[in-house]
């Protein structure tokens, strides 16, 4: 092992995943605010402990003073999709970005591995500005749907019992797992519209109901006691009846009343 002091050597590969953490989330609420669907649902990043980046080297005979260039995964990012298009609509937003490289693409969709391994992987280049100026960073993107993450991580957790050496009986059992999963993410895309309909309606009530809860505690700022108790009343039954329209219709009432509270009106 060389003497690098590792700390030092992680700082920028540290900077380069959360910071592509943070854009890429931003990404995610610029799609939901703009098209009121989002391809993304979450992301996360890490960048790889000192042990495994050793043993990484050591499997593919990459040389310690190599490592920055043979060792592409030291910053990963995960993105965490519902469906398998909007793997492949991520990839083309991720390729289009002017703040990174893409260097090459893996699609272990189409091309699965043996094991069963799904997943969408770009190795990007992304440039870490450091106190002593900017320094490119290699990092691997993944992107999943979540069946094909909770697939991967019980992979992971098997490869690591076994020290990378499976028994046959359980990578059997694990490429019919991966097959499994897979069924589960073809049955999910071909009910999509529904399902997306389904988060859209959801997500809009919650809009309205949080709207008018803060409009009736609006009320109370102006001192209208009365008129804001009423509304509460009115929200209340709505909101059991899951009356949505009802809601909006609330909404546009209270803000009439904000008006007329704004110019001086009296409860």
């Amino acid at each position: 092992m060389d003497g690098r002091d590792w700390g030092k050597f992680l700082l920028p590969y540290e900077q380069a995943a959360e910071e592509l953490k943070v854009k890429l989330k931003a990404l995610r609420s610029e799609l939901k605010a703009r098209d009121e669907y989002a391809p993304i649902e979450f992301v996360t990043g890490r960048v790889k402990r000192v042990s495994s980046i050793l043993e990484k080297a050591r499997r593919l005979s990459v040389p310690l003073d190599r490592i920055e260039l043979g060792i592409e995964d030291i910053a990963g990012i995960r993105i965490m999709c519902q469906f398998v298009d909007d793997i492949y609509r991520v990839a083309e937003l991720i390729r289009q970005r002017k703040d990174l490289k893409l260097v090459y693409e893996k699609d272990y969709i189409t091309n699965y591995k043996d094991s069963g391994y799904r997943s969408y992987h770009l190795i990007v280049e992304y440039p870490v500005q450091t106190s002593l100026g900017s320094k490119p960073v290699l990092a691997e993107i993944q992107i999943r749907t979540l069946a094909m993450n909770f697939w991967a991580t019980i992979e992971h957790s098997l490869n690591y019992k076994y020290r990378d050496q499976l028994p046959s009986h359980v990578r059997e059992r694990l490429r019919k797992a991966a097959e499994a999963a897979f069924q589960l993410d073809t049955e999910m895309s071909s009910i999509r519209q529904e399902i997306v309909d389904a988060q859209q309606d959801f997500e809009e009530s919650s809009v309205i109901v949080r709207r008018v809860l803060n409009e009736i505690q609006e009320l109370y700022f102006f001192r209208r006691v009365r008129e804001a108790a009423q509304f509460q009343l009115r929200f209340n039954e709505l909101w059991e009846h899951d009356d949505v329209w009802g809601l909006k219709e609330l909404s546009l009432e209270i803000q009439a009343a904000l008006d007329r509270a704004g110019k001086g009106g009296t409860s």
